[in-house]
């Protein structure tokens, strides 16, 4: 990338080649001039506190035992058909290329600073089918999960953000990917793209913004296009990620974790949002994820999926094109898409 694409996020002129896989990189000691907002300052963690907007009230928790949840076997696909199944949270099981791919893995009861998981994880780890590789979004403890990586064997391939691998290698892994926005990686055919988010990464109080944050494009030597948005506010990006990326044919997107917006609209979309990021997108079907797993704010617990599905049947798109699969839910994307909400058909997708 030239130095003005780093300074500023935007992406080069010209398509990059792949980097090699495992390489060593040096980095900016800091990602801050990345971030698209501010982040909170004094002032607004002492209105969080004295507001106590974190949590659902018991009124916004009621719904706890109807969020839904169906564990099923992780589907049986050749490698020129792509499926996704919903661990829960940000984490699943991606069938594409003939590999499996696992997105921000958390299989832990609990993780710090919030309260134990509402609902179970999905898919059972030692159900699993061998995992070819992992992606990263950014390093929070909901997306980076350590007791989870353990599970996994060391020379398991890692594609995370710059300035993340060293946190990897650190845990014995040996063949980690750290990418910049717009970089890619190949592994045995299949492509994974880094493209930037409207987020921000820290795992203590000293490492602030050191290491990158962003979604993945994963792209089949046939064309197959799945995105995985990890954490993200709405934002422009989402438009040059659909021009860089035609073809989306599924993006999984979140849509909770959003109350109250004062302190969490400019890091986390609500639902009205995340549809209009799949319009930007240009992708054909959207998959609701971030909501129904860990109570990380104050909204009600089923109220993602009330209003995604709301604004869903408000923009007039095809509901069929919207996969609120349940935790542990599964899909196989095999249908041949016709136009997408822009009207043009996507490239390379079956």
């Amino acid at each position: 990338m030239t130095d003005q694409a780093e300074r500023t996020g935007r992406p080069p002129s010209v398509e990059v080649a792949p980097r090699p896989l495992g390489e060593y990189r040096i980095w900016p000691r800091s990602f801050r001039d990345r971030l698209t907002a501010p982040l909170p300052g004094m002032r607004s963690l002492v209105r969080l506190a004295r507001e106590g907007a974190v949590r659902p009230d018991a009124e916004g928790l009621r719904d706890v035992p109807r969020l839904p949840f169906r564990s099923g076997p992780v589907p049986t696909v050749d490698a020129s058909t792509v499926a996704v199944t919903w661990a829960g949270h940000a984490s699943w099981v991606v069938r594409i290329g003939g590999l499996t791919v696992l997105t921000d893995p958390v299989w832990s009861r609990r993780i710090l600073g919030i309260p134990a998981r509402i609902t179970p994880v999905g898919v059972p780890w030692e159900s699993l089918p061998p995992v070819d590789a992992v992606v990263i979004s950014h390093n929070h403890y909901d997306h980076l999960d350590s007791p989870t990586l353990k599970r996994l064997p060391r020379d398991t391939a890692l594609f995370v953000p710059a300035g993340l691998a060293r946190w990897c290698r650190r845990r014995s892994f040996t063949n980690v990917t750290e990418l910049d926005w717009w970089e890619s990686a190949e592994l045995r055919g299949l492509r994974f793209g880094f493209v930037p988010s409207h987020h921000w990464s820290r795992r203590s109080l000293l490492d602030t913004c050191r290491s990158l944050w962003g979604g993945w494009v994963l792209t089949g030597t046939d064309g197959q296009r799945v995105y995985f948005a990890g954490d993200s506010g709405y934002g422009h990006r989402f438009k040059e990620i659909g021009r860089r990326h035609p073809g989306i044919g599924l993006a999984l997107l979140p849509i909770g974790a959003y109350a109250p917006r004062w302190w969490l609209g400019d890091v986390h979309m609500e639902p009205e949002e995340a549809v209009r990021a799949f319009r930007d997108l240009g992708a054909r079907n959207m998959a609701p994820m971030h909501w129904g797993a860990f109570l990380l704010s104050a909204e009600p617990v089923l109220e993602p999926l009330i209003r995604v599905r709301a604004a869903w049947e408000e923009e007039g798109l095809a509901r069929e094109r919207l996969w609120d699969l349940p935790v542990g839910g599964s899909r196989v994307l095999e249908d041949v898409p016709s136009r997408d909400a822009a009207g043009a058909t996507p490239s390379g997708w079956r």
